[in-house]
């Protein structure tokens, strides 16, 4: 059994990462907390997993124990005092045994010769464990009582039964090297265990070096004949004793030997204990750098888990792939991200060696996770500037952007500051006419691929909107909805000619006439068109397809499907074709179709009509209409809902007061009316003075309808257009934002269906033509647009973006110079220069450096002047608009 070792006065850190198999890391957008959810994914989330060594062990037994156990031997408590008392003729009526046994434990020389004077064998002198004198004279390090021993014939070979040590193993785990010299003189069998424990082995394990070093000398194998056994080797470098590790390797020790069931090497176990000394002595023995745990874990691996940058260099300039994959597919930098330090040391050699930034593990989680969920926010900026994409989704479908604004929202405002950086001045001077802008979309697209506005998408999926209005974002995004447009007009163009023929099938079929007489003149009316029922099997036709492309979006994301309501009316669309479009060869109205399809004819027009103008809403200009439409229609919806026992009460009154009127003589339909009595049509007279329907409980009737006059007519209804303007002027007032949110969705919802896996059927040259169409970067700009602000002549962007950015730019160039000046002491140009010349004076009077002060204030004069004669030139010129002013 091997033994797990621990270096003394230093606690081994963990060796490996635990990861739960049964929770999973979601975020959810209504609490502000980070939920667990075992729904989503299996993987969750980082955290150091103890592997635990046992103490060290320096000593075969412990000496209480052994003194315990020659206490319970015969005749112990009768033996001891004379021993003590140097009494020996006390002791030989007594057990012979115990009194050589426990005289030697106390190192009585003089009892022993006496005892063996008497007659008394050593060789039958053993305890019921087979420890004999020879053993407890080598464990407490007594050479005189040993070479007595010897010398009258004791097994210098002699095991004990527990663990088959013999007196050498004693010795050498006491680091007795006197001892450990005179057994071997003595011809002691210095491999003695080696398919368990040798005495280098414990020799080792006690750090007795002198020891080692004898044992090695004298021909100690320092290899073990067992696979996957711990050899003193792995003591030596879990211990951290670059000495022996030296000598070992010096004797033929073996370098790559994998011990226990975790099989680590003694390269893995230098570099989980961050001993850069012993790692270095391995691996010019010839380590393998690549050689693997039961975890397929590298010792690039543990030494990034310990945070040892000194043994993380050391492996990394020796070759050691820092993009290394263990079971769960974590690479080393994944393991460098721990709570255990808040050190970026580790993590920034791993990344100037090369480490993927962006590499995902088998729970779809990367350094950049690990870092936000650990609240890292100096480790987020650095595997950011590394290029870390924010936009990277575990298995449960969380983004790192997610998690770094639960997590460290600090980083926000400090990434949406390199979007600024992104935007250079290229050539020229900024107020040149030749002056050229380079807007960098680079960093936009994190990985280059063919997600161009995920980023934009994530950032409006975790709140940041206002992300969008940075003029880099809105000239890439009105530079992507130009590209890509051309793919939404040609699906705006088949859900138009769909509608078209809906309708003129609608029309010929369901708004036929169709008289009643049942006369051959009056059913010639009745049949359809030829042309109509041409037109149904076409509608059909389109029908079909249209089924095909929202099976194609279930099949692309269902979940994201099954959250936009536009989806479910595209499928009562669906089905309402399917149940009322039937055409036939001479088909009659009156005999063909039912008057069910009628009911299901009406609502399906309704629903295709009212779809195509949502998808003509998506269009950036009309979105803003269309959007005011829906949020009134919802707010409406829950406006009734809210008030909607207040018009039962009133339809249920007026259903028995007006019980003889036509309009509430049909209890189904009276919440109809009370509805439409809201606008204000509310037919006083015609109610209340109709002849034929006259009011039987008058006062009551009066009452009720001023009641419904007050509450519904007058205060519900101008509540719910306060309501409704105020809802529309919000809108307004955020009707940029809204439209380039709607863009950005609109252009990442058709990049997804033209990148879809599902369209690998497609032919591939077809296929490339099309993304080449849709994709901004790699295609048209390649990474990069360069404008001319001041030249008018430049189209390519609307005026109003090139004034955006040109001023960014002047006021990114204004800082700088405001913020030296700040730092002199300087004030605006209102304030006066001789009051600033006057303080900077008195300011420097008591200061030793004259050459400093003469320098400031010769600076301040210069100053002073050019003010002073700006100043003169306005006066000037108002005095002259005056005088001529007053001659006119």
């Amino acid at each position: 059994m091997s033994l797990r070792l621990e270096r003394p006065g230093k606690p081994i850190e963990d060796s490996t990462i635990r990861w739960a198999d049964d929770v999973a890391m979601e975020i959810h957008d209504d609490d502000d907390d980070l939920s667990i959810s075992s729904e989503e994914e299996t993987g969750t989330a980082y955290d150091g997993e103890q592997r635990s060594r046992s103490k060290s062990v320096v000593e075969i037994w412990d000496n209480d124990y052994i003194w315990q156990r020659l206490q319970a031997l015969p005749d112990a408590d009768q033996i001891i005092d004379p021993i003590n008392q140097n009494a020996p003729d006390k002791l030989l009526k007594h057990d012979p045994r115990s009194a050589l046994l426990i005289a030697t434990w106390l190192e009585k020389e003089q009892i022993l010769q006496e005892l063996f004077a008497n007659g008394v064998t050593v060789e039958a002198a053993a305890d019921e464990s087979g420890r004999g004198a020879l053993h407890l004279a080598a464990c407490v390090g007594n050479t005189e009582c040993m070479k007595l021993l010897l010398q009258h014939g004791a097994d210098v070979n002699g095991k004990d039964c527990p663990n088959r040590a013999t007196p050498l193993h004693c010795a050498a785990s006491k680091g007795n090297l006197a001892c450990l010299r005179m057994l071997l003189r003595h011809g002691a069998d210095v491999n003695a265990g080696l398919s368990n424990k040798s005495a280098l082995h414990y020799a080792v394990q006690s750090l007795a070096v002198d020891c080692v070093k004898e044992l090695l000398e004298s021909n100690a194998i320092p290899n073990t004949p067992q696979v996957y056994s711990e050899t003193p080797l792995h003591v030596a470098a879990s211990l951290g004793s670059s000495e022996i590790v030296a000598l070992l390797l010096s004797h033929g020790a073996a370098v790559n030997v994998q011990s226990g069931t975790d099989k680590l090497t003694p390269l893995h176990l230098a570099a989980e204990d961050g001993d850069a000394q012993c790692a270095r002595l391995l691996i010019d023995a010839g380590a393998q750098l690549s050689s693997e745990n039961h975890k397929k874990q590298t010792p690039l691996h543990l030494a990034a888990l310990g945070q040892c940058s000194e043994t993380l260099e050391l492996l990394l300039n020796r070759g050691a792939n820092p993009n290394a994959r263990d079971v769960d597919g974590r690479t080393p930098l994944h393991s460098a991200i721990v709570k255990v330090s808040r050190s970026c040391e580790c993590v920034r050699l791993l990344l100037n060696a090369g480490a993927d930034v962006n590499r995902q593990d088998s729970f779809g989680y990367t350094p950049l996770h690990l870092a936000a969920l650990n609240e890292f926010s100096n480790c987020v900026m650095l595997l950011l500037n590394h290029g870390g994409d924010v936009t990277m989704r575990t298995n449960g479908g969380v983004s790192v952007l997610s998690f770094i604004t639960r997590k460290t929202p600090d980083v926000i405002p400090k990434y949406i500051a390199k979007f600024d950086g992104s935007v250079q001045v290229s050539d020229h001077e900024l107020g040149d006419v030749d002056c050229e802008l380079k807007l960098d979309f680079r960093i936009l697209v994190p990985t280059m691929g063919h997600k161009e506005t995920e980023l934009l998408l994530n950032f409006i999926e975790v709140g940041h909107r206002e992300v969008l209005k940075h003029p880099l974002c809105e000239t890439f995004l009105f530079l992507k909805w130009r590209r890509i447009r051309k793919f939404f007009l040609f699906s705006l163009f088949y859900h138009s000619l769909f509608v078209v023929l809906y309708t003129y099938y609608v029309i010929g079929v369901f708004l036929k006439y169709c008289p009643s007489q049942r006369s051959l003149l009056a059913l010639s009316p009745c049949h359809v068109a030829n042309d109509v029922e041409i037109f149904g099997y076409f509608l059909l036709c389109f029908n079909f397809m249209l089924l095909g492309k929202e099976m194609f979006q279930i099949c692309h994301s269902w979940r994201i499907y099954i959250k936009q309501w536009e989806n479910w009316l595209q499928w009562l669309i669906i089905i309402t074709v399917f149940c009322c479009v039937q055409p036939r060869h001479h088909m009659n109205v009156r005999t063909s179709v039912d008057n069910w399809q009628h009911h299901v004819a009406a609502i399906g027009i309704f629903f295709a009509w009212l779809e195509l103008m949502m998808i003509v809403g998506r269009f950036p200009i009309f979105g803003l209409y269309i959007q005011m439409f829906t949020t009134v229609s919802v707010n409406f919806v829950k406006f009734v809902a809210a008030y909607f026992c207040l018009l039962l009460a009133f339809a249920l009154s007026f259903g028995v007061l007006f019980a003889n009127y036509k309009s509430f003589k049909d209890l189904k339909w009276v919440i109809i009316k009370v509805l439409v009595m809201m606008s204000g049509e509310l037919e006083y007279e015609d109610i209340f003075y109709d002849p034929d329907a006259p009011i039987e409980y008058e006062w009551t009737a009066q009452i009720m309808f001023l009641a419904f006059v007050i509450l519904v007519t007058v205060i519900l209804a101008n509540l719910m257009v306060g309501l409704a303007v105020s809802d529309i002027q919000g809108l307004q007032q955020s009707a940029g934002l809204d439209r380039l949110v709607r863009q950005a969705e609109l252009v990442a919802h058709l990049e997804s269906m033209l990148f879809s896996r599902l369209l690998r059927c497609i032919p591939h040259k077809l296929m490339k033509f099309f993304h080449k169409q849709a994709l901004l970067l790699k295609s048209q700009y390649h990474g990069a647009l360069y404008i001319k602000p001041n030249n008018p002549r430049e189209e390519r962007i609307p005026k109003d973006l090139i004034r955006s950015i040109y001023h960014m730019v002047a006021e990114r160039k204004e800082k700088p110079r405001r913020k030296r000046r700040s730092n002199k002491g300087y004030y605006d140009f209102v304030s006066p220069p001789l009051s600033r010349m006057n303080s900077y004076s008195s300011t420097f009077a008591g200061l030793d450096k004259q050459m400093a002060l003469r320098t400031e204030l010769e600076e301040i004069q210069r100053e002073f002047a050019e003010y002073s004669r700006v100043f003169r030139q306005k006066v000037e010129f108002i005095t002259t608009q005056m005088l001529r002013g007053a001659k006119n």
